[in-house]
């Protein structure tokens, strides 16, 4: 297991406490921002960044709340999403101030840098790439696909995979031929992934049971490794 430590940056606002695994000593690597769900950044978030870090990649899990809020309950969770998703401009200097974070840390390849994200963190992911920020590759797990700010062509950057569920009420189907739509108008090389049957949240345990969402492990593994034959595509090196 690589070691982690956090990572103290800010959006000219507020101050974010990431947490940084894998950190590169005398070598070069990759970077990956990960994106937490509008739960806060925990245990998933965290996990994910360091299962990347075993990877071989510098991993930064990305606060999106400020001073890492954990929600106390859905309630809250929702306002602070909402605070950020309809403030476009804020919520996109947000996730920049993360990206910059990341390329700034010591070892990092900042030609090279992927995103992920889950839920609410895949969207940011988006709203990131639609920004023009030089990612690489993103991938957006059970994220929603809509925005109020499309990707224009020559701005978006980075490659796109999308894993989604069939039966995701916040997800739902008729997003996806829009969304692929709108990455085709701006010319964003993208795939979408659709398992069948599979409803939100479809990566995290500790939301299961919550309305409309459900782990699944299979779909879990399978979109994981899917990410992995993505980024070793991408990303290169093939890690």
């Amino acid at each position: 297991m690589q070691a982690s430590r956090d990572l103290e940056y800010d959006d000219g606002s507020v101050t974010l406490r990431g947490i940084l695994c894998g950190e590169a000593h005398g070598e070069r690597r990759p970077g990956v921002l990960v994106f937490h769900d509008a739960l806060g950044l925990g245990h998933h978030a965290t996990e994910r960044a360091q299962r990347l870090s075993d990877l071989g990649y510098v991993a930064l899990a990305a606060d999106l709340y400020g001073d890492r809020i954990q929600p106390r309950d859905t309630k809250q969770a929702l306002e602070l999403m909402l605070a950020l998703k309809n403030d476009p401009a804020r919520w996109r200097a947000r996730a920049t101030a993360a990206f910059d974070a990341l390329r700034a840390v010591g070892g990092v390849e900042s030609d090279r840098i992927g995103a992920i994200g889950f839920c609410f963190g895949g969207s940011t992911a988006l709203e990131l790439a639609r920004s023009g920020a030089a990612l690489t590759a993103l991938v957006c797990f059970h994220g929603g696909l809509d925005t109020q700010r499309p990707a224009q062509r020559g701005v978006m950057k980075s490659s796109v995979l999308v894993c989604t569920g069939s039966a995701d009420s916040r997800v739902p189907m008729p997003q996806i031929p829009v969304f692929l739509d709108e990455m085709s108008a701006a010319e964003v090389d993208c795939q979408v992934t659709v398992y069948g049957g599979i409803q939100h949240s479809f990566t995290n345990p500790a939301t299961n049971g919550l309305p409309g969402m459900a782990y699944d492990a299979t779909s879990d593994r399978r979109s994981w490794a899917a990410m992995r034959t993505f980024f070793d595509e991408t990303l290169g090196d093939q890690r």
